[in-house]
C-alpha cells in the first residue's frame, strides 16, 4: 500500500492501468461510429439512431452505479474484468445484430457492461496513488484517455473500408487486450481494513452533503460541456459551414489535449484541486459563452481553445477531489455516483440545448452556457473550504489505517 506523501514516481501499477486504458480506447471504434452504421448500413432514421444512443446512456448510467457497487463489495480487479471481457462479448453481439429490437438490447447492455469499468478504474488508482500525487496522476491518465481516442478517430475510418463489422471485431480485440493486461499485471488494491463507520450503500452516499455539492456543481458543467456534441454542430451548420469543417475544427480539441495536458499537469502539482476547479470552471464558461460571436472556422477553432484550456484545468483537479471526497471503503460508490452526473447530462444536455436554441435563438444558448458556467464556478468556489475539510479528514483517517 502506498504512503500518503507523494513520490517522484507514480507506482507501477498506475501505469498498467493507464497502458491497458491507451489500448482500451484506442480500439474504441464503434461508439465514434455507431450512428454513422446505424444510418448507413441499418436503414435506421436519424431519430431511430438518437434513441439507440440513449439506449447506450442507459445502459452506461446501470453500469456505473452497479460497478461502483461492485467494486467495493466484491473487489475492484474482478469488478474491471466482468466490465472489460462482457463488453467484448456485446460489441461482437451488437456487429452481427441485424433487427432494430436485438440492435437496441445490445447497445443497453454495451453501455451497461463499458461503463461499469469507470469507477473501478477510478478506484483503482485513487488506492494506488498517493494522496499527494493524484493529482499528476489524473491527469496523466486523462492523456491517456484522449490520446487513445485520438487514435480511434484516425484508424476507425481505415478500418470501416475493410467492413462495419471490422470495427465491432477490432473494438473487441482491444478491450480484450485491456482485460488482459489487468488480469495478468493488477492486483487487487481493495485495502482490506476499512473502518465501519465508512460503510453504507447509496443512502450513506446520499448522506454526504459537501460530496453532493460537488457532483450537483459537476452537473453544471457537464451540461455545459458536452454541447459540443450537440448544438456546437447546429451552430455551425447554421453559419452555412459543412460537416467536414466542424470535423476538422473540433479535432482541435483533442489535438490540444494531447499536445498540452502534460504540461498543464505539471503546473497543477502544487496547486489545491478546490480551488483549481472554480478557475477552470470560469474558463469552460467563457469559452462556450464566446461561441455567440464565432461565425467562421477561425472564430470557432479560437472558442474551442478557450475551452479546452478549461477543460485541460477541470479534469485532473476534479478527478483528485473525487479521490479525496471518498471514503476508502466505498471509493466504487462513490466513483459511481460521481459518473451519474456525466451519464444524466449526456441526457440533459442536448435536450435543454436544443430546447433553449429552438425557443430563443443560439445566442441566447451560449450567453447562457456563460451563465451556468458562472454560477458553478461561484458554487465550486463557495464551497471550496467544506471541500478542503472533508478532504484533510479523509485523508488522515487513511493515515491512521495504514499504521494500524
Amino acid at each position: 500500500m502506498a504512503v500518503i506523501t507523494g513520490k517522484q514516481r507514480l507506482p507501477s501499477q498506475f501505469w498498467v492501468l493507464w497502458t491497458a486504458t491507451l489500448v482500451n480506447r484506442a480500439g474504441g471504434f464503434v461508439v465514434i461510429f455507431l450512428t454513422i452504421y446505424l444510418t448507413t448500413q441499418r436503414g435506421f432514421s436519424a431519430g431511430a439512431a438518437g434513441l439507440v444512443i440513449g439506449l447506450y446512456g442507459v445502459g452506461g448510467a446501470i453500469g456505473v452505479t452497479a460497478g461502483g457497487h461492485l467494486a467495493d463489495r466484491w473487489g475492484r480487479r474482478p469488478t474491471a474484468l466482468l466490465s472489460l471481457f462482457s463488453s467484448c462479448a456485446v460489441l461482437l453481439a451488437l456487429g452481427l445484430a441485424r433487427g432494430p429490437a436485438q440492435i437496441m438490447g445490445a447497445a443497453l447492455l454495451l453501455g451497461a457492461a463499458t461503463e461499469a469499468a469507470r469507477p473501478a478504474l477510478g478506484a483503482m488508482i485513487a488506492d494506488i496513488v498517493p494522496a499527494a500525487d493524484r493529482m499528476r496522476a489524473f491527469g496523466t491518465y486523462y492523456w491517456a484517455i484522449n490520446l487513445g481516442f485520438a487514435v480511434s478517430a484516425a484508424a476507425a475510418g481505415f478500418a470501416a473500408k475493410a467492413g462495419y463489422f471490422t470495427l465491432f471485431a477490432a473494438d473487441a480485440a482491444t478491450t480484450a487486450a485491456a482485460g488482459l493486461l489487468v488480469l495478468w499485471r493488477i492486483r487487487e488494491t481493495r485495502p482490506p481494513l476499512v473502518e465501519k463507520t465508512e460503510s453504507g450503500g447509496v443512502a450513506a452516499v446520499l448522506k454526504d452533503r459537501v460530496f453532493l455539492g460537488f457532483v450537483a456543481c459537476n452537473l453544471l458543467i457537464a451540461l455545459v460541456m458536452l454541447q459540443h456534441q450537440s448544438m456546437l454542430p447546429l451552430a455551425m451548420v447554421d453559419d452555412g459551414l459543412s460537416s467536414e469543417t466542424f470535423g476538422v475544427v473540433i479535432a482541435l480539441n483533442g489535438v490540444l489535449i494531447v499536445a498540452g495536458q502534460m504540461l498543464v499537469t505539471r503546473v497543477l502539482t502544487r496547486r489545491r484541486p478546490s480551488y483549481v476547479m472554480p478557475v477552470s470552471v470560469v474558463v469552460v464558461g467563457l469559452g462556450f459563452g464566446l461561441t455567440a460571436f464565432a461565425h467562421t472556422p477561425l472564430l470557432y477553432a479560437a472558442t474551442i481553445v478557450v475551452w479546452t484550456a478549461g477543460e485541460m484545468l477541470n479534469a485532473p483537479s476534479t478527478a483528485a477531489l473525487l479521490a479525496g471526497l471518498s471514503p476508502v471503503s466505498m471509493r466504487g460508490r462513490y466513483q459511481g455516483f460521481f459518473s451519474l452526473s456525466w451519464q444524466s447530462a449526456s441526457f440533459l444536455a442536448p435536450t435543454l440545448g436544443g430546447l433553449v436554441r429552438d425557443r430563443l435563438s443560439n445566442t441566447a444558448l451560449w450567453l447562457g452556457c456563460l451563465g451556468v458556467g458562472l454560477a458553478a464556478a461561484a458554487w465550486s468556489l463557495a464551497t471550496a473550504s467544506a471541500r478542503e475539510r472533508r478532504v484533510a479528514v479523509l485523508t488522515q483517517r487513511e493515515v491512521d489505517r495504514i499504521k494500524l
